[in-house]
């Protein structure tokens, strides 16, 4: 007879139960399934598709604006009064424009106030971060990566972030219509123009009316009943939500500050045009660099190229030509200011952007990915 190794080394494995093999292939299934569903995470790196229309439109209205700012540009003209344009007023715009951000960047800060306690430095750095996104990419993405960088920074939802964005919008809309009022009490304004500011001023007039009927409500509201906020009620959670964040900045004491540096911005973006107007030996007041600004920011809220390339020009034009400026002067004059007010945000811009922790690679794919982070973002403030 064999030996005990022998006959040890020739035993047939046990068989397996039923039992146990059930067991084993559920769990291998479990494991499996969890397999693939973590490798579906880690490399579902393509966006969902979304509409081609909007930035179809935007590439199209900026070639539009190319072409006619460019059609009989005369190229000599421009080149001699480039040669007597004064660069230290140059880059005084170029300053004041620099500081209409920094201010932008604190009057963020005091919106945020109700929901936490931003780092100055950190707002600053989400603004600029922002401004270079868009220079290089279409549609102004800068408004959703500044508020995505600070949102990650200092711990606000995203809701929240977007809901103070808005709030500076109307703000900004505001002020621009009522500045457009203002000089027109001042300045000879064309008919057409008058009519346009005028229709302008009743559109911003509902809707901050609209506004402000919706923050006395929730005010009232929450007075009666300090649990209406969380109580069953039939606004959709969305809108409560963007109700109680727009009440919460509009009736904190930190909005009056951030109203104060809100009407600081435009003056100084006001200021940075205008001596770049000087530098080209633009003898016009410092009321027609209000209106042709307010033209140029109302222009490039528009779908848009990148930077707004085009877009800007021509409503810088179209800005100018109100007071009488030929296209012949008006058109290389669009392309000086858009450039020496651009150009500081390239190096500023992306300078903040590696201090945010992001690359011109990350940056794009979290630009990409932004608009259906927003659609599954969690509103509940």
């Amino acid at each position: 007879m064999t030996s005990g190794p022998g006959r040890n080394a020739r035993r047939k494995p046990r068989r397996r139960s039923i039992f146990e093999q059930s067991e084993n292939s559920e769990g291998n299934r479990h494991t499996r399934s969890a397999g693939i569903a973590a490798l579906n995470t880690l490399f579902q790196t393509e966006p969902p598709e979304r509409s081609r229309v909007p930035i179809i439109l935007g590439y199209g209205l900026a070639l539009a604006c190319l072409i006619w700012v460019l059609h009989d540009f005369h190229i000599v003209r421009a080149m001699h009064d480039l040669e007597n344009v004064s660069w230290k007023w140059v880059l005084l715009g170029m300053a004041f424009d620099v500081l209409s951000y920094l201010v932008q960047a604190v009057r963020w800060k005091f919106l945020l106030k109700p929901f936490g306690e931003v780092r100055l430095t950190r707002s600053i750095r989400a603004v600029f971060s922002g401004l270079f996104a868009n220079l290089i990419f279409p549609l102004r993405p800068g408004e959703l990566l500044r508020s995505y960088l600070l949102s990650d920074s200092e711990g606000i939802t995203f809701g929240r972030m977007l809901g103070s964005v808005g709030v500076e919008r109307m703000i900004d809309l505001v002020i621009a219509t009522a500045s457009l009022g203002v000089v027109s009490l001042v300045v000879d304004l064309p008919r057409t123009f008058q009519r346009a500011a005028d229709i302008l001023g009743v559109v911003t007039l509902v809707l901050l009316s609209v506004v402000v009927a919706l923050i006395l409500y929730l005010e009232v509201k929450l007075t009666r009943d300090p649990s209406f906020q969380s109580a069953p009620h039939h606004l959709p959670g969305k809108l409560m939500a963007a109700l109680t964040g727009l009440h919460a900045m509009g009736t904190a004491p930190s909005f009056y500050p951030a109203l104060f540096f809100s009407l600081l911005m435009p003056l100084c973006q006001a200021a940075g045009l205008w001596a770049v107007m000087v530098s080209y030996g633009m003898h016009l007041s410092f009321l027609v660099a209000i209106v042709v600004l307010v033209i140029i920011n109302l222009g490039v809220s528009l779908p848009n190229a990148p930077a707004n390339v085009g877009s800007y020009w021509f409503f810088c034009v179209l800005g100018l030509s109100v007071f009488g400026v030929e296209k012949a002067v008006a058109a290389p004059f669009s392309i000086l200011a858009f450039l020496a007010l651009n150009i500081p945000f390239i190096f500023l811009g992306f300078a903040a952007l590696v201090r945010s922790g992001l690359s011109l690679r990350s940056m794009r794919e979290r630009v990409t990915h932004l608009p259906s982070e927003l659609s599954r973002a969690d509103a509940a403030y």
